[in-house]
């Protein structure tokens, strides 16, 4: 009752509050809701049903900025300049993924190739081609069979590596050459940021470290909560100005400062059942504006709270753990059971709900989810756990087409240099 409560009362604020002319990608505010679609329920058991709401709203595309070749904050920030149609070009390959959670890791980017790794740890380059530069493994024989995954950052022509055996290590990009390795007290857990001559990385323990790049000594560390279980949350980290960002296992949201490693705030999003908490929970990676930062959960709570403060903005209903990106002042998300939201960044309000699987059949749908999305110039490009892309018209919000990728799980996608890119097991695969 409640969450239909709340869906009503949504409902209420969308049709009563205009869509800003100055949003600037969306064409003029749209009053006709008296038609809304009711959808189907999904699943009977939890007695769901959701709403799909203004399906004429209209997004102009002409007006959409893009960004170019984003490599750091890739996907979350912007539309890209992408407007192929998923012609397969080329393929990296490399050994069979044994772990699919390995998918879950990120290429590196270059103007001449990428950067990835295989089950062993050996990290590879590759030319535009396909072609391998070089490869660098740093292992032992008994820590190869343990399956070694990076977390990659650049700085430079230095190529900064985090992994989730406890070490993290540095390698020149052009020659494949180890800069110097050092080895941590626990394992890494989380992205991995650069700013200045700092790197930030969360290990297991919900500890945030700072690092040296020139020789990898430890500046400092601020420790979270620890509950000593393990998650399937991978945790974010963001750079804004002089706060490091990040999320702990249990949705602790921290601000540090980056150079003393003092606290600046701190907001907990989740109860007091901590290890329950810690195995259950899942969160989407952390996204901001610099002025906000938005992120959601897979507890049915999508947050925006404040830079400086750390204080919520607002709170969604929408259970999701898949990355939302913004475009203006709109975020789109998506939820676990495949719903497209569109939400004003500012006030919270949803403006739009669309159902992305409309075309599975009621028994398969429940069996899928989204793995992220990436949006392009004329479209959103959604990969699911069904090991298919489904392709979404960005002005109505309807899927245009599936492009089978894998029979299994795949990546989130990726574009650069106006190309799109999934990983699956072995391989890379590069569409123009």
């Amino acid at each position: 009752m409640t969450r239909l409560f709340l869906l009503i009362f949504t409902l209420f604020l969308v049709s009563n509050c205009s869509v800003k002319e100055n949003l600037g990608i969306w064409n003029k505010k749209e009053k006709n809701l008296e038609n809304q679609k009711k959808v189907k329920k999904l699943f009977s058991e939890d007695k769901k049903i959701i709403t799909e709401f203004n399906p004429e709203l209209k997004l102009d595309i002409s007006k959409l900025q893009f960004k170019e070749n984003i490599v750091d904050n890739q996907n979350n920030f912007g539309a890209q300049n992408y407007t192929g149609f998923n012609e397969k070009i080329n393929t990296f390959k490399f050994s069979t993924l044994k772990d699919t959670n390995q998918l879950n890791y990120k290429p590196v980017f270059l103007d001449d190739g990428l950067i990835f790794f295989d089950n062993k740890g050996t990290i590879i380059r590759y030319d535009l081609n396909g072609k391998v530069i070089w490869k660098k493994n740093i292992y032992s024989k008994s820590e190869k069979k343990l399956n070694p995954k990076l977390f990659f950052a650049l700085k430079g022509e230095n190529l900064l590596v985090a992994d989730n055996l406890a070490k993290y290590y540095s390698i020149n990009i052009k020659f494949g050459e180890l800069n110097w390795s050092k080895n941590n007290m626990h394992p890494f857990n989380s992205e991995i940021k650069i700013t200045g001559n700092m790197l930030f990385a969360v290990d297991y323990q919900n500890t945030l470290r700072s690092f040296n790049l020139s020789d990898g000594s430890e500046l400092w560390n601020f420790q979270t909560e620890n509950v000593f279980t393990i998650s399937d949350t991978r945790n974010s980290l963001i750079i804004i100005d002089n706060l490091v960002i990040f999320n702990n296992s249990i949705g602790d949201i921290t601000a540090v400062d980056a150079v003393t490693g003092m606290i600046t705030w701190q907001l907990p999003t989740q109860s007091t059942n901590i290890i329950y908490d810690s195995y259950k929970y899942k969160n989407s990676k952390l996204v901001s504006d610099k002025r906000s930062i938005f992120f959601s959960n897979n507890k049915g709570e999508f947050y925006s709270i404040d830079v400086k403060t750390g204080i919520t903005n607002w709170i969604n209903e929408i259970n999701s753990n898949v990355s939302p990106i913004l475009i203006g002042n709109l975020i789109f998300t998506i939820s676990n059971d495949g719903y497209l939201y569109v939400i004003e960044k500012n006030n919270g309000n949803i403006i739009r709900i669309t159902d992305l699987y409309r075309n599975y059949k009621e028994k398969k749908r429940a069996d899928i989810k989204p793995i992220g999305f990436v949006i392009g110039a004329r479209n959103l490009y959604l990969t699911n756990s069904d090991g298919n892309m489904i392709v979404i018209d960005l002005v109505t919000g309807t899927s245009i087409y599936n492009v089978k990728v894998a029979y299994n799980f795949i990546s989130e996608p990726f574009i650069f240099n106006k190309n799109l890119f999934v990983i699956r097991k072995g391989s890379i695969i590069q569409y123009n």
